[in-house]
């Protein structure tokens, strides 16, 4: 069995519940899986047990397992403690709700079962329309929502502060829904437009891309060769387990043609049939924060714009005697989309010994090994060392080991970040 941070998995409490009965799942359980991203308003997971029947507590019910006794139908509560070398993931006050549960697998004495689980916001989402009328700054009203709507207490709740207003109807929407299209139309009070909003181990997070950037990385993690990463020898904690695999590198022709670095934009004015033109380039409108080194393309080399992108002003819709447009998309609309289009340029997925201090939204650093002969003058490498942004996460427990799983992303080359 190994040792320091990929160590088996301890389950403190790992329990399923439902209408006041509730049954253990620690020794039954074959693995565990837990996810966050950035892409995503709630957590989400699933576990694997296997059930040799006999398991309900009162035996004179003769039931034969717990997917039958219970029943697990749909909406059980899940809660989770689990024990790690970093400290502890813990779910019991706020439980999981399970979401299906199919048996993958029966034989005449077991059955082995599959079950899939989500955060009770989700379902909260589904079950409370929003009707109300909101106006004024973008992070304020998301704050209200989240504090009227979802009941969620305040110390769940990190919401960065907007620069820009917006007034808006929820027309029946789920809580989560309204959020997630306003994130490309903050901006921050400094910084590009465009924001996140996610939830992690914390609570509920609306961070701008600015600011994820501006991290502190919380920690450092080194290849150098997966043989000499030994999961018995907690000292190496901190190294990766496996080769990293890059999923896309930098495509410069296709962000050319996607208007990532330079692009027009054709606004129309309803109220005056009027046409106002803005081309904005990546140089000189932003963006002003990078993980890595300098972007790959300077816009004063280019000719010309490649992309043109048209749109209409809201003026009117939201209050008819306001003349201004209802949060001004030329603040936005192209300073987001090409701010989103750069943090993808690059993305890395990695496997390293369990760590759950660590979450979406983290910025790691990696120290990857170079593959010149001066091993000694350049150790690392250079262009895919640095720093990197945690999109997606998943911490994975199973009888024999504990890892994490990252799908990592930077928008640039470099060990060296950009400063504001």
């Amino acid at each position: 069995m190994s040792s320091g941070a990929s160590r088996a998995a301890i389950y403190e409490v790992l329990t399923i519940s439902k209408e006041g009965k509730e049954q253990p799942l620690t020794g039954k359980t074959v693995n565990f899986n837990y996810y966050e991203s950035l892409y995503s308003p709630v957590v989400t997971g699933n576990l694997t047990y296997v059930d040799a029947g006999g398991s309900t507590e009162d035996k004179r019910d003769n039931l034969t397992s717990i997917k039958d006794g219970l029943p697990i139908t749909a909406l059980e509560d899940l809660k989770v403690k689990i024990q790690t070398a970093f400290g502890t993931l813990d779910f019991t006050k706020d439980p999981f709700k399970v979401t299906s549960s199919p048996i993958m697998h029966q034989e005449s004495n077991r059955q082995t079962v599959l079950l899939t689980f989500v955060n009770d916001m989700e379902l909260k989402n589904s079950e409370v329309p929003v009707f109300d009328r909101y106006v004024g700054k973008i992070s304020d009203s998301i704050k209200k929502i989240l504090q009227e709507k979802l009941q969620i207490s305040d110390d769940k709740i990190d919401v960065e502060s907007t620069k820009n207003s917006y007034g808006f109807v929820g027309k029946g929407r789920g809580a989560l829904n309204i959020i997630l299209d306003l994130c490309r139309r903050s901006v921050p009070v400094k910084g590009d437009a465009g924001y996140f909003f996610f939830q992690t181990q914390d609570g509920f997070k609306y961070k701008s891309i600015n600011s994820l950037l501006s991290q502190e990385p919380k920690q450092k993690y080194l290849y150098y060769g997966a043989m000499r990463t030994n999961q018995e020898n907690s000292d190496n904690d901190f190294k990766i387990l496996l080769p990293p695999k890059v999923k896309k590198d930098q495509d410069i022709t296709k962000t050319l043609k996607d208007g990532t670095y330079v692009n027009r934009n054709i606004f129309f004015n309803p109220q005056t049939f009027e046409h106002s033109e803005v081309v904005f380039s990546v140089d000189k409108d932003g963006v002003k924060k990078t993980l890595g080194g300098d972007l790959p393309i300077k816009t004063d080399n280019l000719k010309s714009f490649v992309k043109t992108n048209h749109h209409i002003l809201d003026i009117g819709s939201f209050e008819a005697q306001n003349q201004n447009p209802n949060n001004d998309p030329r603040e936005w609309q192209a300073s987001s989309t090409m701010r989103y289009n750069l943090l993808h340029s690059i993305i890395m997925e990695i496997q390293i010994p369990c760590n759950t201090e660590l979450m979406a939204g983290d910025v790691i650093e990696l120290e990857i090994e170079s593959i010149k002969e001066d091993m000694v003058q350049s150790p690392s490498d250079e262009q895919q060392s640095g720093k990197y942004l945690i999109m997606h996460l998943c911490h994975h427990f199973d009888s024999l080991r504990s890892f994490t799983s990252l799908t990592l992303v930077r928008d640039s080359y470099g060990m060296r970040g950009s400063k504001d």
